[in-house]
């Protein structure tokens, strides 16, 4: 998280978006110039069950369209990919932008993921919108109607979003062979068990069914850091 300083600003306290943009813009290339490749997501795997059953942490994240990475990128870039996401016709690029919020404190490292949709989405933590001073809805992805948006700074222009930022409600990905296992439907709700130093049991976890995806639970970092996710010794999904 960055602040910008109280001498950046203009002589009504107030930044113009110029100046904003110059700042995170000089932030980024600090970034770029060192940044590493750490993962967008770690994961826990249950002990012997059928089927077998990922969570994955989420961190946060945007989704793109074509246009707005042009006019973050410039004119025809191509997203390129750092590495497959579990679900595998997602990946996560090399690219990522930095989010502006109103109280003036930058995320410079906000992760792109691939490919490019038809609309413009950012996935944020509570703590991360509480840093920006955004107000987020908890919302399934691609409801975005009524939502804050925030401006996104890249290295050859910005985005004022208009709408689009949310804190992405859990959910877990499955096909229909796993719907039928857990005698669930899309859009029911199930219950996630995590075994060990702060057994927990996450509750209201979304269905969503595919013929085309993995068995994979999506928590973000503020729930999987309550749970202390990463040493957990089992997870496991059940019905309420």
């Amino acid at each position: 998280m960055t602040m910008l300083a109280p001498s950046q600003t203009g002589p009504n306290g107030r930044l113009a978006r110029d100046q904003i943009e110059a700042v995170v813009r000089a932030v980024l290339a600090r970034r770029l110039a060192g940044e590493s490749s750490a993962g967008l997501q770690r994961s826990v795997t249950p002990g012997p069950t059928k089927p077998n059953l990922v969570v994955n942490i989420s961190a946060r994240h945007c989704h793109l369209t074509q246009k707005t990475v042009d006019r973050l990128f410039g004119p025809g870039y191509q997203l390129t990919k750092m590495r497959s996401l579990y679900q595998e016709t997602d990946f996560a690029a090399n690219e990522t932008v930095a989010i502006v919020g109103p109280r003036r404190r930058v995320i410079p490292d906000l992760r792109i993921l691939g490919p490019c949709r038809d609309f413009d989405q950012v996935e944020l933590a509570l703590t991360d919108a509480i840093s920006l001073g955004l107000e987020i809805p908890v919302r399934l992805s691609g409801d975005i109607e009524g939502t804050p948006g925030a401006l996104l700074v890249g290295p050859k222009g910005s985005v004022e979003l208009e709408k689009g930022v949310i804190r992405a409600e859990r959910h877990v990905h499955m096909n229909p062979d796993h719907a039928a296992y857990y005698g669930v439907k899309p859009l029911d709700r199930m219950n996630l068990r995590v075994y060990g130093r702060c057994p927990t049991t996450l509750e209201g976890v979304l269905v969503r069914v595919n013929p085309a995806w993995k068995l994979e639970v999506h928590i973000d970092t503020d729930e999987a850091n309550a749970c202390d996710l990463t040493r957990a010794d089992k997870v496991e999904l059940v019905k309420p």
